[in-house]
């Protein structure tokens, strides 16, 4: 499978929290909201993979670093101001894989998957519930792909 990667350059790098110049995207999925963050006049700053958690995996048990696709600040319609993280995945890989009768390479794969982004996500959750903060997954439904 071949992924579209590569450097973003902001129309609005004033709005990056961080060095604009080294905006990096892993998916054409990223590269979207991307610009959306870039374009979006309530977007009032956002970074990408800036913000990192620290999270114990359900695969291993062990502790692991948690870089989280994007945080922002938004305008919110009452003029506060709230903060998001922002993961993008694939809607697939949001919901437990189907078993299909017996345990394929495929199968046992998609569920290590599975119980590693719940446990990223699980880590997420009580992070912005600490800060005040919104935890938030896009897919490909919310990109209108």
């Amino acid at each position: 499978m071949k992924y579209h990667q590569g450097k973003f350059k902001p129309i609005n790098p004033d709005k990056y929290a961080g060095d604009a110049s080294n905006i990096i995207y892993r998916s054409s999925w990223e590269l979207r909201f991307m610009r959306w963050c870039d374009t979006s006049i309530n977007v009032l700053k956002y970074s990408s993979e800036e913000t990192v958690i620290p999270y114990r995996c359900g695969t291993d048990n062990r502790l692991h670093r948690y870089f989280v696709d994007f945080k922002l600040q938004i305008k919110a319609k009452d003029d506060s101001i709230k903060t998001y993280l922002v993961e993008v995945k694939p809607l697939g890989q949001t919901v437990p894989p189907k078993y299909p009768g017996k345990q394929t390479r495929r199968y046992i794969t998609e569920s290590m998957t599975f119980i590693k982004n719940q446990s990223k996500w699980k880590a997420a959750e009580e992070y912005c519930k600490d800060r005040g903060w919104i935890f938030m997954i896009i897919t490909e439904r919310e990109l209108g792909i």
